[in-house]
């Protein structure tokens, strides 16, 4: 069993930073892919971000391209999601999920396991 935790949501003003961190429980962090998604109010949750196990490789959705940056560190079982030039559109609740020994993924449904999820509001 995997708990993810997510922290550091906030209210922020456009173009703002903000870096969102999600602890892991278990040993299998580091053999897992971690994905970032969001859910704004009235939508359904959309894909974000996602970081390979090793770190190597990552994904990004187009909205969040070159403003938006993943990483992980598996000593302290922690990814991070670091946000820049923040946008109102960009105001949702952040989930953090993972998935175990597997390439890390756009798709929702191939995750295992979700946080709770952390709230990130850009007023204008």
């Amino acid at each position: 069993q995997v708990q993810l935790v997510e922290s550091g949501g906030g209210l922020v003003q456009a173009g703002d930073s903000l870096r969102l961190s999600c602890a892991s429980s278990g040993r299998t962090f580091s053999t897992n892919a971690m994905g970032w998604f969001r859910q704004a109010p009235g939508k359904e949750r959309e894909f974000a971000a996602a970081i390979s196990w090793g770190g190597d490789t990552t994904y990004y959705a187009n909205s969040v391209k070159g403003r938006f940056t993943i990483s992980r560190d598996n000593a302290k079982n922690t990814v991070y999601l670091q946000m820049r030039s923040l946008r109102p559109e960009d105001t949702a609740v952040y989930y953090c999920a993972s998935r175990a020994g597997r390439p890390p993924s756009i798709r929702i449904y191939e995750y295992d396991y979700w946080g709770q999820g952390t709230q990130v509001t850009v007023s204008s």
